[in-house]
């Protein structure tokens, strides 16, 4: 299997911005953070990937799930549908690396327009995943351990930062 920096090298080659590593116990869990997608996200109870679909697991259930993990990449890009193109890249060479629980967790960006949105059955239920934060991870404090830039935006107009993480064991 490679080392580890290589999903990191390879995460920049793909177009991230900035790739770090991280071990699980550097993952802040917060399950509040539902109270943010519930109201506070325009999808609620709409999205494929939100935690409002049915059979949604909760924030602290995802919990139990992703503490099996032992250490992953955190991945920034200003572009939303960047962050998500190279966390699947990096979730697929790390399964055929042999981590074949490799699962990444990004902002839905695969259509231009989501079907899901509009009451219809998602067109890529193979490739949609979750957000970083409706899993019940805090976003803000755990890229603020590496350095990473993250703010509350004031209004439209201020560049985004869009994170995806990639779970690896």
């Amino acid at each position: 299997m490679p080392d580890r920096n290589y999903y990191v090298q390879k995460a920049l080659a793909l177009g991230a911005e900035h790739a770090v590593l991280f071990e699980i116990n550097d993952i802040v869990f917060d399950p509040r953070t539902i109270l943010k997608c519930m109201f506070g996200c325009a999808d609620w109870g709409k999205g494929p990937t939100c935690p409002s679909r049915p059979g949604s697991l909760k924030p602290w259930e995802y919990r139990q799930i992703f503490e099996r993990y032992n250490w992953g990449l955190i991945i920034h890009s200003p572009e939303k549908k960047t962050a998500q193109e190279v966390s699947f890249a990096i979730e697929r060479e790390a399964f055929l690396d042999g981590y074949h629980f490799a699962f990444s967790l990004s902002d839905c960006a695969i259509c231009s327009e989501c079907a899901g949105l509009k009451g219809k059955p998602c067109v890529n239920p193979k490739e949609a995943r979750p957000a970083f934060h409706s899993v019940g991870i805090d976003v803000f404090r755990t890229v603020h351990q590496f350095g990473l830039p993250l703010k509350t935006l004031k209004d439209e107009t201020e560049p985004q930062n869009w994170y995806s993480a990639v779970f690896i064991d």
